[in-house]
């Protein structure tokens, strides 16, 4: 099931969720202060193209609340806001509403990738 939804996934909007995290991961690791940032913007983008079947779970400290400050002042608000933004779009149907709720979880993500681990 988590396969076919996935597939839909694509279709509905998760590849550009999917390149939206691409470009934040390339924009983060011009300089080599913001490599982590990419490096960590790299492995959401695979979550994003396909979150069906994965749960994240938030753990963390004091340098990845850091990382978090940093992130949130430089790409988190636009990712969050491209992510909230097509949720809504897709919970206005009752078919799109799985598809919303992982974009929900996406913005979520977006707003503090560091210190989360992907099942």
């Amino acid at each position: 099931m988590s396969l076919l939804g996935n597939l839909i996934w694509l279709l509905c909007g998760g590849l550009l969720s999917a390149l939206g995290w691409i470009c934040a991961g390339f924009l983060c690791s011009i300089t080599v202060v913001g490599l982590p940032l990419g490096l960590q913007c790299f492995k959401f983008a695979g979550l994003s193209a396909s979150p069906f079947g994965r749960e994240v779970i938030y753990t963390g400290g004091a340098v990845s609340f850091l990382a978090n400050v940093l992130w949130f002042l430089f790409c988190g608000i636009e990712l969050a806001a491209i992510n909230f933004c097509l949720g809504i779009l897709l919970c206005v149907t009752i078919i799109g509403i799985p598809f919303g709720k992982q974009f929900f979880k996406l913005a979520k993500l977006s707003l503090a990738p560091f210190g989360a681990v992907v099942y």
